[in-house]
């Protein structure tokens, strides 16, 4: 009996053309009221040889009977997909979708739009690294030693480095002042927007702002804002 239920379900998952008809197949085997099931509840009703015996073969048809599905849903499928994919053309000649641009952050267009201002009374631009070392930060600002401004409460340290020197992030753009001076001669007219960092983080302040500040340098003493 179970050759020729195995013979017959076989034949009938072979010969299932879509999905639908094989899921009609796996219930006609083996839902609650499937061939294979009430051969399984039959076992109940064997004596213990009986059932020794008929349990395994039972068991192994249930297997090779969802082998068998597995294998012809996975074959039905990958059909399916070749199918679609041969129909599937993709028109060349339509429009590209439109997409989202993006918009310049509020902060960046503030420092453009001053810059461009300032550009237009003679001031250039000019920029300096955002790691700086105590001569460039506070030494040559004039910021004594005590300056409560040094201290690690204040200012964001980076770890020593060969030769033992600790540099800072800078507190503000002023080094830019000073890089400036050193490698240029006057009369100068800049400004220098950028990145500063301090130890500051509460309901008004944050770790990192900008500052925007502006130097005119001439024969005489110095003008800043």
């Amino acid at each position: 009996m179970s050759e020729q239920l195995e013979h017959s379900l076989l034949a009938d998952i072979e010969q299932a053309a879509s999905p639908d008809a094989l899921e009609a197949v796996r219930v006609k085997a083996l839902g609650k009221k499937g061939l294979v099931t009430q051969e399984m509840k039959q076992l109940g009703a064997m004596t213990p040889e009986q059932r020794k015996e008929a349990g395994p073969a039972l068991n192994q048809l249930k297997t090779r009977i969802m082998d068998a599905i597995a294998l012809k849903k996975a074959a039905l499928e990958a059909a399916a997909l070749d199918q679609r994919l041969a129909q599937e053309r993709q028109d060349m000649t339509l429009p590209v979708s439109p997409r989202r641009q993006g918009r310049i952050h509020p902060i960046t267009q503030v420092l453009d739009e001053l810059s461009e201002v300032f550009a237009d009374l003679g001031f250039a631009v000019a920029e300096g690294p955002h790691i700086e070392d105590d001569f460039h930060n506070f030494t040559a600002l004039n910021i004594p030693e005590h300056h409560p401004a040094r201290q690690m409460h204040d200012t964001f340290y980076l770890r020593p480095d060969a030769i033992g020197e600790r540099k800072v992030l800078r507190t503000h753009t002023s080094p830019v002042q000073i890089r400036t001076m050193l490698n240029e001669k006057p009369p100068l007219r800049i400004i220098a927007p950028g990145r500063t960092f301090r130890s500051d983080s509460d309901a008004t302040h944050t770790p990192m702002f900008h500052q925007v500040e502006g130097w005119w340098w001439t024969a005489t003493p110095i003008w800043a804002i």
